[in-house]
């Protein structure tokens, strides 16, 4: 396994991000267009891809969000990669590299429904805020927090 930094101009992040876009374009339906104008990725310089060999299985990034928080973007494991962790390895990654900048606090939205990655940020110490901007009042998202 190999953990790359990089930002979102690397070919092998933008193509796992398009494959979580097609997944999360089945999941949203008629609310895809809602979320996905908060999901760009140009110009986001905190990116990570984890390499299984030399194959891109996981990504993630982080966008800034203020002068002491950052919001955790783009997380998607390929399937046939899930169950081995590397969630929660690009969650450490993404964190560690948050701090080394100074921020103290990480933040993040997903839909109530994606159970597996609820389960992801639970186990890696994030716990539940209000929604947060753009997402206050869609009954559809979770927003979580950590301080780092």
């Amino acid at each position: 396994m190999h953990i790359l930094r990089t930002d979102s101009s690397h070919t092998d992040f933008q193509n796992l991000v398009k494959l979580l876009d097609s997944i999360l374009a089945e999941h949203n339906g008629d609310e895809y267009d809602f979320f996905n104008q908060f999901n760009t990725i140009e110009a986001i310089k905190n990116c990570v891809v984890i390499y299984i060999d030399t194959i891109p299985a996981a990504c993630g990034a982080f966008k800034i969000l203020s002068e002491n928080t950052v919001e955790i973007k783009r997380m998607y494991t390929q399937p046939e990669f899930r169950q081995r962790g590397l969630a929660s390895k690009i969650v450490k990654e993404l964190e560690n590299w948050a701090r080394e900048l100074n921020f103290q606090k990480a933040v993040l939205e997903t839909s109530k429904d994606l159970k597996n990655a609820i389960s992801v940020y639970g186990h890696n110490g994030f716990y539940r805020i209000s929604n947060y901007g753009p997402y206050i009042g869609i009954e559809q998202s979770i927003c979580l927090e950590k301080i780092l």
